[in-house]
């Protein structure tokens, strides 16, 4: 190995927000002492379609989401994951739209099955801790 040469470890992930690249380091937090805002688009589309789209439900236009998958042209089953985040507790819908979310938070969490209560949801999405593994022996 050349002697000029010196080699770091720095253990951190690049995650994507709104279309940006940003580090994520492995407590979760944005890799620059005082993270701006960071307005992920992609995931406040996701949260404005489920309210919408819960709004046709509750107003009648449609009578289940079947059928809003068919008026939209898309899969069912898409439409089932995101009308669910019209359950996100509303000071988390803040969060994001503030683009105060934890760095480590992404649509594809949010996409992923997450309880109905309020407060679980902030320990399971919004909480900046890494999530404890229980390791079986």
């Amino acid at each position: 190995m050349d002697r000029d040469v010196i080699s770091m470890n720095l253990p951190m992930t690049f995650k994507l927000r709104g279309g940006r690249k940003v580090i994520v380091l492995p407590d979760g937090t944005q890799g620059s002492p005082a993270p701006m805002a960071t307005i992920d688009n992609t995931m406040i589309k996701a949260i404005a379609r489920a309210f919408r789209w819960q709004k046709l439900l509750e107003n009648e236009t449609y009578g289940c989401l079947k059928e809003i998958a068919r008026a939209e042209k898309i899969g069912s089953s898409f439409v089932s994951r995101v009308v669910r985040l019209a359950l996100l507790a509303p000071d988390i819908v803040e969060t994001i739209l503030a683009g105060k979310q934890p760095a480590s938070l992404t649509l594809k969490d949010l996409m992923a099955p997450f309880p109905v209560e309020w407060e679980r949801q902030r320990v399971q999405l919004i909480s900046t801790a890494p999530p404890k593994r229980h390791i079986e022996s």
